[in-house]
């Protein structure tokens, strides 16, 4: 390795967890298995579908767990058949789903499941997910079949949709390559689509249910419900295609860009300012020049909240944005000028304040009544009254969904901004890292709208700060890989490190004012019990390229490997659990251990 290159951790370490894969092919056709569920769905090699999944929500939108018995997988060169049974529990009744996938060299691939509850079952959503990749497929046309026997033809969305594209679907088709297309059927109840980059998904889903019907709601005890989804392909390509193999080098390409990069921020919390300021050198180590400080009156955050954020910026010198949650109990005239009254006498210097009134921490879906809520254009001006000398920010203290779906008047504001979160609709370790994928289209679709006003993201985190969908986050004592949580077993390990500096490479088209990214300590935390974690280093490293010359870095493979550069520094990230060698501008090779990262000082730059 060259002494230009700092790698971390080293290549031969790794702590990947992932679940077990099984490859099925049947002719051109192939599949991976996975905890009963198909993903990389392939023709000729060309991916058609991410993911077919039957899936069972609880009443907070979290996935119950799918216990299998009975698996029995036969292959032979011309089809392959799984059958299995999937059971599991809610507080009142138990779920029974017989399964059946098959698949032919012919092109047709079929799932079947059948459920059958032993007692009243409630759920938000049972049934299948089907996932429709986003590169390469966004904007392209679409032929969309709907329930009464119609044909659309349509373009995938391009610019995120804040609403479903599509509704009443019994089946999609599109081109896969140049003569190849796939048909994906959906039989046994209403399907619709939603665009699933909203919450960082790198897919576009087409869901059982409508979500326009009530929810949750009741299966009744002992009633079948059986749904089947079947793909038909067509066409075959030039040349075909094969999958990547995993000993393939990855080639960086660098170019000098316009810009600087962003600043680098870390959220606090009032419950984890004790700890913060017990690390203070820990966190002068990491040197971010933000600080997101949460507010939110109703979570019961007081004015000792506000005097232990001014020791904290005395201790730490930093800009810092106060995240203000409007009660909304009297009018935000009365609220924000008492609030700007205890800023002042708790000696709280701030640089700025974003504001968001309290029931815009709820999500309201597409055809949902909207709950009471003061007028924005009203909060703004009040905020503006309240911290005349202070930069305003609005937008959304949760996810970009909810920006996309209320965008604030933009003429009140000096910037906008979100977070993000990957544990939404699933957890496994391949779909949260593929969240990154959808980055890029969530920036390009808040400048879409935005234009070139200042634009911040974070803090975000691997885990859930809030759950705008549910009554509340879901509990992880046992550290589970599970959504709709704050507290995700990988934040401590080598993943989260690859999964941040991803993150920062995956935003670096954006122009950001800000980029946060987790914590010092807490559940979002680059701190273990006072030690650092990997992604510690992550954070220090990302902190250390702000307000650098931006550098433009082309990876020949961003599935396996992102990076972002400033400077005469490029940060690296595997964002495999695969070792994998990377070759930058052609010549300094570099050697990543599963989800490792590495800093690399480039030839020839000051």
């Amino acid at each position: 390795m060259s002494d230009m290159v700092e790698a971390y951790p080293t290549p031969q370490a790794g702590n990947n967890e992932a679940g077990t894969v099984q490859r099925l092919t049947a002719g051109p056709l192939s599949v991976e298995l996975e905890d009963g569920n198909l993903r990389a769905v392939r023709w000729h090699g060309k991916e058609a579908i991410r993911a077919i999944s039957y899936l069972v929500r609880d009443a907070n939108w979290g996935n119950h767990a799918l216990a299998i018995s009975g698996l029995s997988i036969k292959e032979t060169r011309a089809d392959f058949s799984v059958r299995y049974r999937a059971e599991c529990k809610s507080d009142s009744a138990g779920l029974a789903i017989d399964v059946h996938i098959s698949g032919s060299a012919g092109g047709k691939l079929v799932f079947d499941a059948e459920a059958v509850p032993n007692g009243d079952f409630v759920t938000n959503r049972c049934g299948f997910c089907i996932l429709h990749p986003i590169v390469g497929v966004a904007g392209q046309p679409v032929v969309v079949e709907h329930t009464d026997g119609c044909r659309e033809e349509a373009h995938f969305p391009d610019v995120i949709a804040p609403a479903q594209p599509f509704f009443d679907l019994r089946a999609i088709t599109h081109e896969i390559a140049p003569g190849m297309t796939a048909q994906c059927r959906m039989d046994g109840d209403t399907f619709e689509m939603e665009d699933q980059r909203n919450w960082s998904d790198a897919s576009y889903k087409t869901y059982v249910r409508p979500l326009a019907l009530p929810w949750p709601y009741t299966l009744p005890e002992g009633v079948p419900v059986r749904q089947t989804i079947t793909v038909i392909f067509s066409g075959e390509p030039d040349i075909v295609q094969t999958h990547a193999q995993r000993d393939e080098v990855v080639n960086l390409s660098t170019v000098a860009r316009a810009g600087r990069n962003p600043d680098f921020g870390l959220g606090v919390r009032p419950e984890d300012l004790a700890d913060t300021l017990d690390n203070i050198d820990q966190l002068r180590a990491i040197a971010p020049q933000h600080l997101i400080l949460a507010f939110n009156p109703l979570a019961g955050h007081s004015v000792s909240a506000l005097e232990g954020y001014a020791r904290l910026l005395s201790a730490y010198p930093a800009a810092a944005t106060l995240e203000y949650v409007l009660a909304c109990e009297q009018s935000p005239r009365v609220e924000l000028t008492h609030l700007a009254r205890r800023v002042r006498d708790a000696g709280l210097g701030l640089s700025a304040i974003a504001v968001s009134p309290a029931p815009d921490l709820r999500s309201t879906p597409p055809g949902s009544a909207w709950p009471d809520c003061p007028a924005l254009d009203e909060v703004y001006a009040a905020a503006r009254e309240a911290f005349p000398d202070l930069l305003l920010g609005g937008g959304m203290f949760s996810y970009f969904t909810e920006l996309n779906r209320k965008r604030p008047p933009l003429d009140r504001l000096d910037f906008i901004t979100h977070t993000t979160s990957p544990l939404v609709h699933a957890a496994d370790d391949r779909s949260v890292m593929e969240t990154l994928e959808a980055l890029p289209f969530i920036t390009a679709s808040v400048r879409a709208f935005a234009g070139d006003m200042r634009y911040r993201i974070g803090p975000s985190s691997i885990g859930m700060r809030s759950n705008p969908y549910g009554a509340s986050l879901s509990a992880n004592p046992d550290r589970r890989r599970m959504t709709m949580t704050a507290d995700d077993p990988r934040q401590p390990t080598d993943f989260a490190a690859a999964w941040m500096v991803g993150y920062a490479a995956a935003t670096a088209d954006a122009s950001l004012d800000v980029l946060s990214l987790g914590s010092l300590t807490g559940p979002f935390g680059v701190l273990e019990a006072g030690s650092p974690n990997p992604a510690f280093k992550a954070a220090q490293w990302i902190s250390s390229l702000a307000g650098r010359d931006a550098v433009h870095i082309e990876s020949s493979d961003p599935s396996r490997v992102l990076a972002v550069g400033g400077g005469d520094t490029v940060l690296v990230a595997n964002i495999t659990p695969d070792k994998v060698r990377v070759i930058v501008d052609g010549a300094t090779a570099i050697e990543l251990g599963p989800y490792g990262i590495a800093k690399h000082r480039l030839e020839g730059v000051s």
